[in-house]
């Protein structure tokens, strides 16, 4: 008889490689890194209407400063981890992260875009 769990084999538990479960894997992570490498103006979030929302007005930013460049929304959250943020929606332009946690407004977007590629 074990009284208070003495006498018991302790289970090994099993290592796992990061706290996200395995989700980031080496191999995701070299494939994030990759995708982060590509410039350009991106906006970081799980998908939800804030991030699609910053998404929009990103674009009429862009239009209003006559900038024909394609806004990338990125979802996958081993990319997201790469750049360092905690929270989203967050705005990149040139791989530099200018906006996280909030949703900007146009004019906002072209201010930190013309900031950015002075």
């Amino acid at each position: 008889m074990a009284l208070f769990g003495f006498g018991k084999k302790k289970e090994e538990k099993k290592e796992q490689s990061c706290c996200c479960g395995g989700i980031c894997t080496p191999e995701k992570m070299a494939e994030a890194e990759q995708e982060k490498a590509a410039g350009g103006i991106k906006v970081l979030g799980g998908g939800c209407a804030k991030c699609h929302e910053l998404e929009a007005n990103t674009k009429t930013a862009l239009a209003e400063l006559g900038i024909e460049e394609p806004v990338e929304l990125i979802t996958d959250f081993a990319v997201i981890a790469t750049y360092g943020v905690m929270s989203t929606p967050a705005l990149v332009v040139d791989n530099k992260v200018v906006s996280y946690g909030k949703v900007l407004k146009p004019a906002e977007v072209a201010e930190l875009v013309k900031k950015v590629r002075a």
